[in-house]
Formats: structure tokens, sequence, C-alpha cells
């Protein structure tokens, strides 16, 4: 499986798309806003800059995409204005993979882009990737690759019955996910530390777990309850065994000791602030106190339900590439 290829949220407006199902991810980026304006504020009274590199790394796409950015140039707003400085020039970069849909990213950039000059007096100027040219990097859960341990083409699986770790997975297992992580991360410090300004601040946020076991319920269970449903199909004759052997999940849910010990190891940042939050999957969304006519489509459903479909719409994309588009519907319905 190629994850450059398929590692994307589902498109468009749809019933299953990202953009109608991400309450989850928006829950998160709320409660991540007061570390990223203790970042923002950081740089500003620092180092106060005429120019403000901003890069959403994994912007996705839907009503979230633009969030993050226009809450960081209101903290900028209000901080230029109590420090008695002249707002900087904004410089934004929107990254993913190519698999993103842009498309619907680049709709609704007119609106957005409107909006800042109307409200807020701003816009976007061209981002140039050179050295020392970011100032405040943000990114969540885009650490993503497929351990080469675990490569499908092996002829005896490793994980056998299984998408990801599990309590029942060898330990080789684990000590491959643990690695492919530790690299993955240590290039990424290292080539957002040669890109960002003297000064500058980084945002992360992982799905991650706070237990030191990586076969703790809290990062594992859905992707065993996926595992779970797809082997019954396979009881079934709906999809082969061998495919669920052969898929291993492009994901991993550190723990806080784990973070710290690659960011010490790579050396070119400290962790200035480290928080863990617990939300429920279906994004904290009780339905029961909000009336019919004000509900959103998501908080129409049942809890169950809303996260099924906040699941299919971040793992559709690289489960259909690897099982078949014919079974999602019956997989997903069998998950809530």
């Amino acid at each position: 499986m190629e994850v450059m290829q398929v590692l994307h949220m589902n498109k468009g407006e749809g019933e299953t798309s990202y953009a109608k199902n991400s309450t989850l991810q928006r829950k998160i980026i709320s409660l991540a806003n007061s570390i990223t304006e203790e970042a923002v504020v950081g740089i500003l009274c620092n180092n106060f800059p005429d120019s403000l590199g901003i890069a959403d790394l994994g912007c996705s796409s839907g009503p979230n995409a633009l969030t993050v950015i226009s809450e960081i140039i209101d903290i900028v707003q209000a901080t230029s204005f109590r420090l008695g400085r002249p707002i900087p020039e904004f410089r934004v970069s929107l990254n993913d993979l190519p698999c993103n849909d842009f498309n619907d990213l680049f709709e609704s950039l007119p609106e957005f882009y409107n909006k800042l000059k109307r409200e807020k007096g701003g816009g976007f100027d061209r981002l140039h990737w050179l050295s020392q040219c970011l100032a405040l990097p943000l990114t969540s859960y885009s650490y993503k690759q497929v351990p080469p341990a675990l490569d499908s083409k092996a002829r005896t699986p490793l994980n056998r019955g299984k998408l990801y770790i599990s309590k029942t997975s060898p330990h080789c297992v684990l000590e491959a996910y643990l690695s492919q992580f530790e690299k993955d991360l240590f290039l990424f410090l290292k080539s957002r530390s040669e890109e960002m300004v003297p000064g500058g601040r980084m945002v992360l946020s992982f799905m991650g777990r706070r237990s030191v076991d990586p076969s703790a319920e809290e990062s594992c269970y859905h992707w065993e309850l996926l595992a779970r449903a797809l082997m019954s199909m396979a009881s079934e004759g709906l999809v082969e065994e061998e495919k669920i052997d052969s898929f291993n999940a492009p994901y991993y849910a550190p723990c806080p000791e784990e973070l710290k010990s690659v960011v010490k190891t790579e050396g070119s940042f400290v962790v200035d602030q480290l928080e863990t939050f617990e939300i429920d999957w279906d994004g904290g969304v009780s339905s029961n106190s909000i009336s019919e006519a004000h509900k959103t489509d998501l908080e129409k459903f049942s809890s169950g339900q809303r996260v099924a479909k906040t699941i299919r719409a971040v793992v559709e994309s690289m489960l259909e590439s690897h099982f078949g588009k014919q079974i999602m519907d019956d997989l997903f319905y069998s998950f809530v």
C-alpha cells in the first residue's frame, strides 16, 4: 500500500465526508487553542517580527481547515494592539499529501480572504519554503508510515487477524511501530529546525495515549473493533482473511515519554508545554441537550453512529484501497 496515494480524509460534502464528520477534530482544535495562543504570544514578545510565517502541515479540508489560521490571526491582532506594534505581515502555507481534497479547500479561500479583509485587514501572501522562514509550524497527527518490518509482502504475517497493535500482537510488532514513529518524528523535527526562524515555536497535536503500554485500549480500541468486524466478514466469505493479515495501519499513538525522548534525542527543540486531553470519539457531542432544529447533520445520529462516521471519514480511503469499495458500507455498519 502506497500511503502517499491513499492516505487522505474522505473528500467532498457527502454523508461520509470528512467535512460533515469532523466534530472530534474541531473539539481538539478548541482544546489546544490556549497552547497555540501561548506559542504565538511567546514569538511576538520575544522578538516581534515584521513578517510571520505560519504553516499548517496536514491542513486537510472542510470547515476546520482554516479555523486555526483564523484563530492565530485573532491572537496576533490582539497581542499587537496590546504591545502597541503594527500587525505583522502574514505568510500562510496550507500543506498536505497530494490526494487531499484541495479543491474543497481552495473553494473556501475566497470567502476566507474576503472575511480577513473585512474584519482583520489581512490576507494571504505566498510562502517560499526557504531556510529560516517559518515562525509557527502547526501539525496534527501527521506521522503516518507503515513500518517496513511489517511489509505486506512478508511470507508469514507477523500480526495475523489484526490491523494495528493489540494485546495479542507479538512484541516485535510493537517495536516496529515505535521504531518507525521515532524515525519519522526525528526527521520531521530536523527538517522543521532548518526552516524555522530563531525564537520560533511549533505546536504539535497527536492522537496519543497516557499509558506507557502501546497496546493499551485507549490507543488501539477502534482498530481492534475494525479488525473484529473484518474477521466476522471473513467468516462469512465477504473478505479474504489474508487481506486482513496483510494490512497494517499507518498510525501510531505515542505516550508523552516517547515524544519527549525523540525531542531530546534530535536536539533542535525543547518541550515548553505538554498537555493531554481525554475526548470521546464522537467529539463530545451531547445531542440530547440540543433541539432538533439546531442539530448539525452529525449530531442527529446516535453516539455509536457518530463514532463510526468520524472514523470512516478518516480511515476509509486506506481501507478501501486494500479491501475494496464494495465492503465499506457493511464494514462500518458492523462497526457501530
